[in-house]
């Protein structure tokens, strides 16, 4: 990465021991299929938020002096699974060291290996996928690790609920719980669409959000756009609402894919990142001890699953 800490921020607020945040960055892009350069998302995001004001008018706060940690970027990729599977590692790591484990991506495939963490940590986890696409076929160009199954896994093991779709193969549909699914045309014209999504949650939950969620007219760097996406202040109006009635446990940020012509996405995407921030930490002052309460006998219970190393 270009920069010793997130934002340009002091270095005493980015230092692991007294940063309540993790950010980790993951510069992959081995499965996509259309538009490649998702690898160059985390660097141009971080150039963005560096040149961001870092005072939030809407919540009054400045949530990076709750102190962000900039995790040395997760770079495997001479697979698919090994990739995920060193995503998962560096996500359970944060955790146990009681941190806000934040990601940002790369392509959508790296959210495997981060819900696979979440939800070994983290009992009842509901998995709030965000996204274009629906994400949910088992194997995809002979792998189960394609950006194309990033929520297959999590539809298995996790309460999924899925916002924003607006593009899919029918044979999703098999995987698919369609009570759990807000498809854009319905949103459009459906304005009960929060409540009913957040209804349906259970009390941890982890956002992973595909930028292609947004509508290309405001976020047009992306590997995939789709028409009729959503637009910022809605988006915000949800997140905000998510952040206030469940306790979110941590979050990924996919799919940025950098045009040097065109910066308003990168821009978006570091605003996007704070938000969601000053959203999670909007109530809780700055000396105040951060506790994720994660699970650690759900993690024992879980280790079985997946392949798992536990020594850090």
């Amino acid at each position: 990465m270009k920069t010793n800490t997130y934002a340009g921020i002091p270095e005493e607020f980015g230092k692991l021991e007294r940063a309540k945040i993790v950010l980790i960055p993951v510069p992959y892009d081995g499965t996509s299929t259309w538009q490649k350069g998702a690898d160059k998302g985390p660097d141009a995001f971080l150039d963005a938020s560096a040149n961001m004001e870092l005072y939030d008018i809407e919540t009054g706060t400045e949530v990076y002096q709750q102190g962000v940690y900039l995790a040395d970027a997760v770079t495997e990729n001479e697979s698919p699974e090994s990739m995920v599977e060193a995503v998962h590692q560096a996500t359970k790591k944060y955790i146990k060291k009681n941190k806000f484990v934040t990601i940002f991506g790369g392509e959508h495939s790296i959210s495997i290996g981060t819900i696979r963490a979440f939800n070994e940590m983290y009992p009842s986890l509901t998995v709030l996928h965000i996204d274009a696409h629906a994400d949910l076929r088992k194997i995809y160009e002979g792998t189960s690790c394609n950006h194309a199954c990033a929520v297959y896994e999590a539809s298995q093991t996790t309460n999924l609920i899925q916002v924003g779709i607006r593009s899919m193969d029918i044979m999703e549909k098999t995987v698919m719980d369609e009570d759990k699914t807000y498809f854009a045309h319905d949103m459009a014209v459906d304005d009960t669409w929060m409540d009913s999504a957040i209804d349906q949650m259970t009390d941890n939950v982890f956002i992973t959000f595909d930028l292609d969620a947004f509508d290309p007219s405001i976020m047009p760097s992306t590997g995939t756009p789709e028409p009729g996406g959503l637009l910022w202040y809605e988006t915000l109006e949800f997140l905000k609402q998510v952040f206030a009635e469940r306790n979110v446990v941590g979050f990924d940020i996919v799919e940025l894919c950098p045009n040097s012509q065109e910066k308003s996405s990168d821009f978006l995407a570091a605003k996007l990142y704070y938000k969601m921030l000053s959203y999670k930490f909007m109530d809780e002052a700055v000396d105040d001890e951060y506790d994720n309460t994660y699970d650690n006998s759900k993690q024992k219970n879980n280790a079985s699953k997946f392949n798992d190393d536990d020594e850090y």
